[in-house]
């Protein structure tokens, strides 16, 4: 909000009214901290009596209750629990929020903080966490890599200001890129394997949504978990997509990086996706050094790379239930 000029509502200009200002967070777990916490006290230490906030502390729209009251926010509303699409979720429905006529701005992205006991082994149950690497465990995470093993569980945040463009223009604000495209597909397959034909279906409608072909991305940040099937899938679905041009377009995952923060992890990534524009410089695929033959795309390897003239950016989130949300921007 600050970076927006927005930190202080009482600078406001008094054409962005707090009644259209809203806010769209996505979250997988919410207060999971909180709910193991009550588990722990009920079952373990055999307390009779929880304290009285757990259900408010636990429960998933929380954060964005708090986020609205902290900035005295009170347009739309919304917190949307699509796994790992999430936030990418968010920032595509409060976008819409803007385009239909609901709201002038909104603050969107998403929140997550999972690191707790019960999390970690239900997770660990599946057998999809990756494996500490020889190189250290901060190598662990290794998307596309031959020896990747599976994915690194994180938590983060990560928030954008959504505003309708001419409002933005009018007060000066200081525009980071124009988010102009937005699709959510369902695969309708599996509960936890993913599907290509419905994450390029979910590729094809944001290009369509943006009014841009394929060969206008520049860079695509993709989901990229580490795991053996999601990355093979994410491979195939890229090319279903981008044809002939497939082979050209520059691709890479950070989570080789930050790891895997769930419902998070769609905001922090079209962010860097964002700055990644601005910058016109491409942030790399970290340890890989071994690709696997079947992620046969340009993944910037270890070294981010310059890429003068880049207009648009792609950032995908695929989540199990076969859940599927992509963001494209364009440079401001």
């Amino acid at each position: 909000m600050a970076q927006a000029g927005l930190g202080d509502s009482t600078a406001w200009p008094a054409s962005l009214a707090p009644e259209r200002f809203g806010v769209s967070l996505g979250t997988g777990s919410g207060g999971a901290g909180s709910t193991e916490v009550a588990y722990t006290a009920l079952l373990e230490q055999k307390v009779t009596r929880l304290r009285p906030m757990t259900v408010v502390l636990a429960m998933n729209n929380a954060i964005a209750a708090h986020v609205s009251m902290e900035f005295g926010l009170k347009g739309p509303s919304s917190t949307i629990s699509n796994a790992c699409a999430s936030s990418a979720t968010s920032i595509g429905e409060a976008f819409r929020q803007i385009r239909h006529g609901y709201a002038d701005a909104m603050l969107a992205g998403g929140s997550e903080a999972l690191l707790n006991r019960g999390t970690i082994k239900a997770w660990q149950a599946m057998h999809t966490l990756a494996k500490p690497h020889a190189d250290g465990d901060e190598a662990s995470c290794r998307p596309f890599s031959a020896d990747r093993s599976g994915l690194v569980l994180a938590e983060g945040a990560a928030m954008l200001v959504l505003e309708e463009w001419e409002s933005a223009k009018r007060r000066g604000a200081n525009i980071l890129a124009e988010l102009s495209g937005y699709a959510s597909t369902t695969d309708a397959h599996h509960l936890t394997q993913p599907e290509p034909q419905g994450q390029a279906r979910a590729m094809t409608l944001a290009l369509a949504d943006a009014g841009l072909g394929a060969s206008d991305i520049g860079y695509l940040n993709a989901h990229g978990t580490a795991t053996d099937v999601g990355d093979v899938v994410e491979t195939s679905a890229i090319k279903l997509v981008f044809q002939a041009n497939a082979g050209r377009l520059p691709v890479s995952s950070s989570k080789g990086v930050h790891g895997h923060a769930m419902g998070a992890a769609g905001a922090m990534e079209f962010i860097a996706s964002v700055l990644a524009l601005r910058a016109q410089q491409l942030p790399p695929t970290a340890f890989l050094d071994n690709p696997d033959p079947r992620c046969d795309l340009d993944y910037i390897p270890l070294l981010a790379r310059d890429c003068t003239g880049m207009r648009a950016v792609m950032s995908n989130s695929f989540a199990f239930g076969g859940s599927n949300a992509v963001l494209i921007a364009k440079a401001a």
